[in-house]
């Protein structure tokens, strides 16, 4: 199959170029491999561990698995990745339960749990928010990793025609995109860009290798990172929205129940599923 790709130059990728009865053989293999006993219950073990350390705000994903890293050393390579694999997906599901319960996204990719998650949590329904999380996220990843199973090298192919052309027309749609959901206020629409730009000066230089508005602080030699921003984007401004208050106060409790969501929650929450799972 040869597929020509949506960019103004004359390239073509082709797919499927490998035997496929080979490669249905090794996705047979591999699943033979993976349903074992011992890989089933190391994943399990994986699993638990990465969903306990990720529920911590700021560790995420990359954090967790670098903390138990040494639970691998006395294992075999194939069982040391499928628990360095339930950890990865433990740590990106913890993420979303302090994203739900205390408006604090746990890793970056729950940033967007907090929009809906938290408001529900606040209405006595955090057990169906967790639930919902919870089979969202087991759907998207399945059919996430089924999929790159079969576009694995299509995909990369695809990936290398990416240059400085694609990645300015990237940025300006990401400009486009700000003015466009900002109708309101163009002029805090542009300000929010020109910070974010700002934002992104900061770090090595790709090109010279000199460092950039770092002001001799190591850290920052990689750039200001994603989690500390969305952490104190939410988290901070929550706290401070909560100083700032005069009113009388109470503290917020409700109850973990109901974590199986109802036919309504099915049904309001499907499409947004099936949508997340094709995006991401």
């Amino acid at each position: 199959v040869i597929i020509r790709t949506p960019f103004p130059f004359p390239r073509f990728i082709s797919i499927w170029s490998y035997n496929k009865l080979e490669y249905l053989d090794s996705i047979l293999n591999g699943f033979g491999i993976t349903f074992q006993p011992v890989n089933i219950l190391f994943c399990f073990m994986g699993v638990f561990l990465g969903t306990m350390i990720g529920v911590l705000p700021g560790i995420g994903p990359s954090g967790t698995i670098s903390i138990l890293l040494p639970l691998t050393f006395k294992i075999s390579p194939v069982t040391s990745i499928i628990l360095l694999s339930g950890i990865y997906y433990g740590a990106q599901y913890g993420g979303s339960t302090t994203s739900i319960l205390v408006n604090i996204p746990g890793e970056a990719s729950s940033v967007v749990t907090c929009l809906d998650g938290y408001q529900m949590a606040r209405k006595g329904r955090a057990g169906p928010a967790l639930g919902i999380a919870a089979f969202g996220s087991f759907i998207a990843g399945t059919f996430s990793v089924i999929g790159l199973m079969f576009l694995s090298q299509p995909l990369s192919k695809f990936a290398l025609l990416f240059g400085p052309p694609e990645y300015f027309s990237l940025i300006v749609l990401g400009i486009t995109f700000i003015t466009y959901l900002a109708q309101k206020s163009m002029a805090k629409a542009l300000i929010t860009a020109c910070f974010g730009f700002l934002l992104s000066f900061v770090g090595m230089d790709m090109i010279t290798g000199k460092s950039r508005y770092t002001f001799g602080i190591p850290i920052l030699s990689d750039g200001v990172g994603i989690l500390p921003l969305v952490m104190g984007l939410f988290g901070v401004a929550e706290v401070f929205k909560n100083l700032d208050a005069l009113e009388t106060r109470t503290v917020f409790k409700t109850k973990l129940r109901g974590l199986l969501p109802t036919r309504q929650d099915w049904k309001d929450s499907g499409r947004p599923i099936v949508r997340g799972t094709l995006l991401g």
